[in-house]
């Protein structure tokens, strides 16, 4: 498990990740620890990250722009966005049962789909390699800007040597967001024994909710195979 810390003082912070009970467990390899400067990432020459209150008022607050950027620059570096915690007084407070649930977020993530297309999201394109968050645990693939045509390299009347999709087996349950209750383009070789999960909201309103509450859904259902 891999921690980011961005901060104002990476030296204070490391000093203590490295002592005690979690610099022996960085030392073993079982967690590592980064503290990432902010001011690296400021454009004003001095270093300066914090500006006064936009409408007046007293003392000074963090400026938004060199955050931003210190957050996009690791992404970029490390090939994907981490899940943040964003400590702050208005927040809930931080738990044992909260670790546990943090600990929990296991997946292995694959994005497919045409990627030669103008369409597919260039922010997608790290993930078009399989991308293990944790140990791993649930597969998840999403296909994005994808069509049979695509899967099945077919052109000019003719078929590739294989599958695009080949690394995915057996798809347990789909998805659909838009209310469209049809496949539309997913090969039925992969989808036959697929439960399906429709969600009356189109994509671009996607919310965490909808995932949650389909994998709610289909963890309650009978799952019979062949029968």
């Amino acid at each position: 498990m891999n921690f980011h810390v961005l901060t104002l003082f990476p030296e204070m912070i490391m000093n203590g990740l490295e002592t005690s009970i979690l610099g022996r467990a960085a030392a073993k390899g079982i967690v590592s620890f980064e503290a990432v400067n902010i001011r690296d990432y400021t454009l004003e020459r001095h270093g300066k990250v914090d500006d006064y209150p936009y409408g007046g008022g007293a003392g000074m607050v963090m400026q938004a722009e060199p955050i931003y950027r210190a957050y996009t620059a690791l992404c970029d570096r490390i090939g994907h966005r981490p899940r943040v915690v964003y400590m702050t007084p208005q927040g809930r407070t931080f738990t044992q049962k909260i670790a546990e649930e943090l600990a929990k977020e296991e997946a292995s993530l694959l994005v497919l789909g045409n990627t030669k297309s103008p369409m597919f999201p260039h922010e997608l394109l790290p993930f078009t390699a399989r991308h293990d968050f944790g140990k791993g645990g649930m597969k998840i693939n999403f296909l994005v800007n994808y069509s049979w045509e695509w899967d099945l390299g077919y052109k000019d009347e003719t078929i590739g040597p294989g599958l695009k999709t080949a690394e995915v087996s057996r798809i347990d349950l789909i998805i659909r967001w838009g209310g469209r209750r049809r496949l539309s383009g997913f090969l039925p070789v992969q989808s036959v024994y697929s439960d399906f999960y429709v969600v009356d909201d189109y994509w671009p309103d996607f919310k965490r909710e909808h995932v949650e509450d389909a994998l709610k859904w289909y963890a309650a259902q009978d799952i019979t195979l062949g029968g």
